[in-house]
């Protein structure tokens, strides 16, 4: 190795061909890792119809009054908490000057 191809070579940024090859194999990644998040998530959605369905829970709970009951409790808490979260957020931001 010369000493000019020492001096060409210095510093933290890698050569142009490198990162070329960097964001292709990158992007490349990320294409994969974005079909693999599809797909399990087609087999998530596809296994918890089928358990529904299976489960026939809904029809049952249906029949049932406090079934009813507990549905609308449990959507109470949801909203409840979305708005509690809400707040927070609005807080946190009239305190940071935004």
């Amino acid at each position: 190795m010369t000493r000019d191809s020492m001096i060409d070579h210095t510093g933290f940024a890698p050569q142009r061909d490198v990162r070329r090859r960097g964001r292709r194999a990158a992007m490349i990644a990320e294409a994969i890792a974005s079909l693999a998040l599809v797909l399990s998530i087609a087999v998530a959605v596809t296994a918890v119809s089928i358990g529904i369905a299976r489960a026939d829970a809904l029809a049952a709970a249906a029949d049932d009054p406090t079934a009813r009951v507990a549905a609308a409790i449990l959507l109470a808490l949801v909203l409840v908490g979305i708005g509690g979260l809400t707040a927070l957020l609005s807080q946190a931001k009239t305190k940071s000057g935004r």
